[in-house]
């Protein structure tokens, strides 16, 4: 077997199953989390603290979101990394100070097919909106919300993160439609982000024990006053303006619309896609385009809108760019359409904004959000974006932890050059967008070639324990369901232990891609239940917890004995 069948004969593996709905974590559940592996691992969600970001107080790497104060450039895109409170706070420890929270939609119990991630090489997704009902997401940004203010503030982290991590902003998302949009759920949400207060109350008797010391912390009741539109593919241009006007009026909110890489037209993206950049089986949808804004319209829409947020005292702006639609030729992921991410994404996306932006008024801030890495992060910033958002990058290895290095080479660039600001630098080292598009157009890094290599893999089927004890599921899944012991005796095999925690796991197959053995870590490793409720109602292996003891299991003896012991010697569970 090889990589490029991405294990679809592993062990464990259902092409075609409906994963188990997410169930977040408390609020007070977090918080024991934290203080209890702070405690005993020096970590917070499984994070180093060698990945925290720490300001250097030489270089101010702040910019201003449509006029909100924002310590750094980065942070995660609407996806999977900006849908959990504990993934929001591992991206504000990695160094993001703006997060635009995942899509929320009308539809939230939606039943999305697994595997819904594909980063083998460049990044393909299927999923397209929160998983949580609307009630929930509203909870979990809250939740990530007061857990910013409270480690903020937290002594024991002022030695990782400084005295001042500096201000952030949290970026609504909503989508597809004006009817649902309109409606009071999600109306509701946008005013619950509006004016919090009452959740706040709501989830402030959860800070007990030693979180007690910030019961009475000041939040601020104003979660997000600004809101990234999703458009998604084929939104008719009548129904974006219609959108937007309602938003602003309705909801009094400063508004970016997030605009599609179908702009370009279907032959230039083909053209780059598939010959430029050697991506020969990427079938890119030519249907898709034709249902998409066009370029005219689009240029036009933009102008209509700026001016009107701006006769009414608002801010409007763009996001460059959506991902991609192109048809499912690799049969991995169970549906006919997927959408492209990655290296390529950013070659469109920066030709798109070379194109733009002579039609751009002055004032409109370009959100960018296609194929940042560490590598282009620089230049993308030099072209003028504001902000730059990541996602297929915190999908490889590392995951959360490649944000600090980011930052760390964006400070070494602006000081080197004699700045002590972000602005000051981009103010003084300009690049085009178009000289930057037609340079990465041929730049080899974008090519498939130099995006061709499979994750590695030995020839060893993956058991429940004992592994290869590489971390890499611990860092490429988004929502933190994985974590590792350490064996405490020679007669379990390997060195470390993994095990789900299954109520965060949503099988969205990252862990199986990057896995170098032969199986599904998150249907292998024995899975930790903390719901008994949701332990109840599931049939698959696993095991229920409480107070770090196991109290249920639906497992053999031998698998009981061995899993009691290592949560007793190194759980991250209280």
């Amino acid at each position: 077997m090889t990589q490029n069948s991405l294990k679809s004969n592993h062990p464990g593996f259902q092409p075609f199953s409906n994963t188990a709905p997410l169930t977040p974590m408390s609020l007070g559940k977090l918080l024991e989390r934290i203080d209890h592996e702070w405690h005993s691992r020096k970590r917070v969600f499984d994070l180093p603290t060698a990945r925290f970001w720490q300001p250097d107080p030489a270089v101010d790497l702040g910019f201003e979101f449509l006029g909100r104060p924002c310590a750094t450039p980065i942070g995660p895109a609407a996806g999977p990394h900006s849908q959990l409170a504990e993934n929001i706070v591992l991206s504000w420890l990695g160094g993001a100070r703006l997060f635009e929270l995942k899509t929320v939609q009308i539809l939230d119990e939606l039943e999305i097919q697994r595997p819904c991630i594909d980063m083998q090489t460049i990044g393909y997704n299927i999923e397209w909106s929160q998983e949580l009902l609307v009630e929930q997401s509203l909870t979990e940004y809250v939740k990530a919300w007061m857990l910013i203010h409270i480690l903020s503030k937290w002594e024991p982290l002022t030695e990782f993160i400084g005295t001042d991590p500096g201000p952030f902003v949290f970026d609504m998302s909503v989508g597809y439609d004006l009817a649902g949009i309109s409606d009071p759920k999600v109306a509701g949400f946008i005013r619950g982000m509006k004016d919090a207060s009452h959740e706040i109350e709501r989830l402030r008797p959860e800070l007990t024990g030693p979180w007690a010391q910030f019961a009475d912390l000041d939040f601020p009741a104003q979660i997000a006053d600004t809101l990234t539109l999703s458009t998604f593919h084929g939104c008719p241009p009548d129904e974006i303006e219609g959108i937007t006007k309602h938003l602003i009026d309705e909801h009094g909110l400063d508004v970016i619309v997030k605009l599609n890489p179908t702009l370009l037209g279907f032959e230039t993206v083909a053209e780059i896609v598939n010959t430029e950049l050697g991506y020969a089986d990427v079938s890119v949808k030519e249907s898709a385009f034709a249902e998409d804004l066009q370029f005219e319209r689009g240029t036009e829409l933009i102008n209509e809108l700026n001016t009107y947020a701006a006769e009414r005292g608002h801010r409007f702006g763009i996001k460059l760019t959506n991902t991609l639609v192109v048809n499912n030729t690799k049969g991995w992921m169970p549906e006919e359409t997927m959408y492209l991410s990655g290296p390529p994404l950013h070659v469109v996306a920066m030709t798109l904004l070379a194109r733009l932006k002579p039609h751009l008024p002055a004032e409109v801030m370009v959100s960018f959000s296609a194929g940042i890495t560490k590598d282009n992060l620089v230049d993308s910033l030099a072209v003028g974006v504001n902000p730059a958002t990541v996602c297929s990058d915190l999908l490889k290895p590392g995951g959360y932890g490649r944000l600090a290095p980011m930052l760390k080479k964006l400070t070494t660039t602006v000081a080197e050059a004699g700045f002590a600001s972000l602005a000051e630098w981009k103010a003084s080292t300009p690049l085009s967008a178009q000289e930057y598009s037609d340079r990465i157009r041929s730049n080899g890094d974008y090519h498939l070639h130099a995006n061709e290599k499979l994750p590695r893999e030995v020839d060893h089927t993956l058991e429940t324990f004992g592994c290869v004890a590489c971390n890499f599921c611990i860092t490429v899944c988004p929502n933190d369901a994985f974590f590792n012991i350490a064996s405490p005796q020679d007669h379990i095999e390997g060195r470390q232990q993994y095990f789900v925690l299954a109520e965060l796991c949503n099988e969205c197959g990252n862990c199986m891609t990057f896995c170098p053995e032969d199986g599904d870590p998150a249907q292998i490793k024995p899975k930790l239940y903390t719901d008994a409720a949701v332990f109840a109602d599931r049939d698959d292996q696993g095991f229920l917890i409480a107070n770090g003891t196991i109290v249920d299991s639906r497992s053999n003896e031998a698998d009981v004995a061995i899993v009691a012991e290592l949560l007793e010697s190194g759980s991250p569970l209280s």
